[in-house]
C-alpha cells in the first residue's frame, strides 16, 4: 500500500468458540472478527496478514499480526488503537499489544520460530477451571519416560510421521525443532514445542505420542524409528485441540538449512 502506515498487534484469544484462525466459508474464524472490529476504526477495511494460523478449539496468547492503513487514516496511536479495538471485539479475543514496525515487516515472512504450549491435567478428576484449556489424562503418566522421549525430537527431521493427512503431498516435510520439555510438578503439566517451523497438526501428534509413551504404549526408543519410518499410522493419537495454545512468535535471523513452513499448514 502506498504511502501508508503499518500496525502489528500481538493478539490473543480462547479458540473455543472458532472455526480456527483463518477466515472460513462455513463458521466463524478470528481473522473475521478481528478485520470487522477494525473496520470500525479505520474506514478502508484493512486486511490482517497473520504469522500463523490455528486450528479449531486452538487458543492463542501470542499470534503476531499486521495490516496497513492510508497514511490520513493513521491518527490513532498504537496505545490508543489497542483501547479502541478491544472495545469493538468479544471478551473471547483480545488484542494485547501494538505497535509501528518497520514498513517492510510481514508478520509470516519475517517470523523464524514459534513456541507452542499444550496443556495436560493428569489426575483421575478434571480440573474445573481447565475443562476448556487442557487435556485431561486420567491413567498415571511416567513423565521420566515422557522427558526421555521428548530429547529425540530435538534437531532436524522429518515429521512426516507426526503431520495429518498422509495422502496430503507435502513438498518438504523437514522440520527443525529447538526444544521439547515437559514442565510442571503434581497434575498439570506443560508441553512446550519449540522450532523454526511446523505441519499441520504436528504439536498435537507429538503431544499425543508422549502421553502414550507416559501411558506405557509406546517405549521412548521407538521415536526414533517412528521418525525414520515416516509414516503417520506409527505414531501415537492426536491430542485433541483445545488443550494448545499458541504461546509466542520469534522474530530474528534465521537458521541456515531451515525450511520454511508450507502456507498452507499450521503447528497445531
Amino acid at each position: 500500500m502506498m504511502d501508508s502506515v503499518k500496525y502489528r498487534l500481538t493478539v490473543g484469544y480462547d479458540g473455543a468458540g472458532y472455526q480456527g484462525w483463518q477466515m472460513q466459508v462455513v463458521g466463524t474464524g478470528v481473522q473475521e472478527i478481528l478485520e470487522k472490529a477494525l473496520a470500525k476504526l479505520f474506514s478502508c477495511g484493512p486486511r490482517v496478514h497473520s504469522s500463523s494460523r490455528t486450528d479449531t478449539g486452538v487458543h492463542a496468547v501470542g499470534m503476531v499480526v499486521h495490516f496497513e492503513v492510508p497514511k490520513t487514516e493513521a491518527r490513532m496511536t498504537p496505545t490508543k488503537l489497542v483501547l479502541a479495538v478491544n472495545a469493538h471485539l468479544p471478551e473471547d479475543v483480545r488484542v494485547l499489544a501494538a505497535s509501528h514496525p518497520p514498513q517492510n515487516f510481514h508478520a509470516r515472512f519475517d517470523a523464524s520460530g514459534k513456541e507452542y504450549r499444550y496443556l495436560l491435567w493428569n489426575h483421575a478428576a478434571h480440573h474445573p477451571l481447565l475443562r476448556k484449556q487442557s487435556w485431561h489424562v486420567k491413567k498415571p503418566l511416567d513423565l521420566a519416560a515422557m522427558r526421555a522421549a521428548a530429547k529425540h525430537f530435538v534437531g532436524t527431521h522429518d515429521f512426516r510421521s507426526f503431520r495429518a493427512n498422509p495422502d496430503y503431498d507435502t513438498a518438504h516435510t523437514v522440520r527443525t525443532l529447538t526444544a521439547v520439555t515437559i514442565r510442571g510438578t503434581g497434575p498439570l503439566h506443560t508441553v512446550v514445542i519449540r522450532g523454526t517451523a511446523f505441519l499441520y497438526k504436528m504439536c498435537r501428534g507429538i503431544v499425543g505420542t508422549l502421553v502414550q509413551v507416559g501411558e506405557g504404549r509406546i517405549q521412548p526408543a521407538d521415536i526414533r524409528e517412528i521418525l525414520e519410518g515416516r509414516d503417520r499410522r506409527l505414531a501415537g493419537m492426536t491430542a485433541p485441540a483445545h488443550g494448545l495454545v499458541l504461546w509466542k512468535v520469534f522474530y530474528g535471523k534465521k537458521a541456515k538449512g531451515t525450511q520454511s513452513a508450507d502456507p498452507n499448514e499450521t503447528g497445531e
